[in-house]
């Protein structure tokens, strides 16, 4: 389908919630490349993996070795796998489509986000962030795992001395760092707590430029747009910034490598920052220059035309706007539930967001009707305008000669086979076997299972907790109920509602022909319902 069917309003925001899904208490979310499935990690261990379009459950995939939290959920490129995260140190790799465990690695500390390597099919590496170390490179297969660079030593620039970078006894801080892969996983980009990006080569492990944040403060999140052609940065400071990309997208670990080769006017860090000018620049810087709200989970819309991200204050659920050049376009106010998680739709005009309670919130444009326009070639007018009409159009015989003849031939053939190119997507051609969607299983209902025997006395006693809507009824009308060796309720009594199942149906027994007798004497309606008491004085009266 073509991406002009499936988003008719490109660039266009969303102002309202939509829906909203339920499924324990889920603690991340993530799309994957298409938009067409929504993975969400649990508190209980568990990844649930939602049907975009129809808004259920497709999959549940679920470890009996890991039952804490999930801390971030990742999706490979072509949507086989998912790589989860969890409190309990481990990382674990899943089969989407068979719902299997393929790989499990436990590493020495808690990590908070994970990311696999983007150009591989089948992922075995990944890129794991911890709590409180730097970034590490993981091999799912062998368990190895390396660590990154996250500052440069360099004798006399005084950075590794800044009493901001160290606690009171000389140790280097504890902070969560952020790195992300590039498109094609040749390059990692890693914020330190200095306020700087290193670029680092994946294979060698060797910073290649280094690109300083103004303020110095520490970066919290590091986003590359869809198109990779612009990089946001969260820091701590309170400002989002957005950066231009210079670096193609193919390549750019050899175009990198090059401009090294070339800078030789410079030695040490300022040779990695001269490079690191070449390879970022700024673009663009948001912020709330009022009330100075820090920012969580910023990311870019599906075309790149708006950044959105989410208030960090506590029990507030806002989501801000802005366009490109920087103009803050709306604020989306949700329930009164902290905002944990944020995700744009890749595709739509559509924004996840996921609330410290577990809810996932769908919000979507606001669409007004428009029943105005009764003709396909009727316009409305705003205002008036003059109209200038054509030579013949109120001609009896329109000269017909002059009108443009449609060039269409209808000897070719249709071709129905080949799928077009989606231009929201580069490289759509090279994924003919990406998992855009989970086959469904249809479950057979369970028939309900009625009592064999309704009128025993441990029936009735167990009935206020078993679901017998007629019997608290009574209660709450102050009617007696009476017991199952009842002479009346063992002649069949009309007036009593029998319940079948559990599933709260209720099922009218059909009036004796006494108490039909009775209500045509009092010239009463024959649906009228007759209780218990009722008929117990009639009977005494007869």
């Amino acid at each position: 389908m073509n991406s002009q069917i499936v988003d008719p309003l490109q660039g266009d925001f969303p102002e309202v919630i939509e829906e909203f899904l339920q499924h324990g208490i889920m603690k991340c979310i993530a799309f994957n490349r298409r938009g067409t499935l929504l993975a969400a990690g649990c508190l209980d261990g568990s990844c649930v993996i939602w049907d975009f379009e129809t808004r259920g459950v497709a999959k549940e995939l679920r470890d009996k070795d890991c039952v804490a939290p999930i801390t971030s959920v990742c999706w490979s490129k072509y949507g086989h796998h998912i790589l989860a995260s969890a409190t309990d140190k481990s990382l674990t790799l899943w089969s989407v489509k068979n719902g299997e465990k393929i790989a499990r690695v436990t590493l020495q500390q808690t990590t908070l986000l994970a990311r696999l390597l983007p150009c591989s099919s089948t992922p075995t590496l990944c890129l794991a962030c911890p709590l409180s170390s730097a970034p590490i490179l993981v091999d799912l297969n062998t368990g190895s795992s390396t660590v990154l660079p996250v500052s440069v030593s360099d004798v006399g620039t005084g950075l590794s001395s800044h009493p901001r970078n160290k606690f009171s006894d000389g140790s280097p801080p504890f902070t969560p760092t952020a790195a992300t892969f590039n498109k094609h996983g040749d390059l990692i980009y890693v914020g330190n707590s200095r306020g700087e990006i290193l670029i680092v080569d994946s294979k060698s492990i060797k910073v290649q430029a280094i690109v300083p944040i103004s303020g110095g403060h520490i970066i919290k999140n590091i986003v590359f747009s869809k198109n990779v052609q612009y990089l946001l940065t969260n820091s701590n400071d309170r400002v989002i910034r957005v950066y231009d990309n210079l670096l193609p997208q193919k390549g750019a670990a050899v175009e990198l490598d090059e401009m090294c080769k070339v800078t030789n006017e410079f030695q040490g860090t300022e040779k990695l920052k001269a490079v690191g000018s070449k390879c970022l620049l700024l673009f663009r810087e948001f912020q709330d220059a009022v009330t100075k709200i820090q920012w969580k989970a910023p990311c870019f819309s599906g075309d790149s035309e708006w950044v959105v991200s989410a208030s960090a204050n506590k029990g507030e659920h806002k989501i801000y706007i802005w366009d490109r050049s920087g103009y803050l376009v709306k604020i989306l106010e949700g329930p009164k539930e902290a905002l944990i998680d944020l995700s744009w739709h890749p595709v739509r005009p559509l924004i996840v967001s996921l609330s410290v309670a577990g809810v996932v919130y769908i919000w979507a444009k606001e669409y007004v009707e428009n029943w105005s326009a009764f003709a396909p070639d009727f316009k409305e007018l705003e205002e008036n305008e003059e109209y200038i009409e054509r030579e013949d159009e109120f001609d009896l015989f329109p000269d017909t000669e002059n009108l443009k003849a449609l060039d269409i031939n209808l000897d070719e053939d249709v071709d129905i086979m080949t799928v077009e190119k989606d231009s929201a997507f580069s490289d759509s051609d090279a994924s003919e076997e990406e998992l855009r969607f989970l086959p469904s299983f249809p479950v057979p209902d369970v028939p309900d299972q009625q009592d064999k025997c309704p009128a025993s006395s441990s029936k009735l006693e167990d009935s206020n907790h078993s679901g017998y809507p007629f019997l608290v009824e009574a209660e709450q009308n102050g009617q007696a109920i009476l017991p199952a060796s009842s002479p009346v309720e063992g002649a069949g009594n009309s007036a009593v509602e029998d319940v079948e199942g559990n599933n709260g149906v209720k099922r009218k027994r059909k009036p004796s022909a006494k108490v039909l007798e009775l209500q045509d004497e009092k010239g009463e309606e024959k649906s009228q319902k007759p209780t218990i008491m009722k008929v117990k004085t009639t009977r005494q009266t007869s």
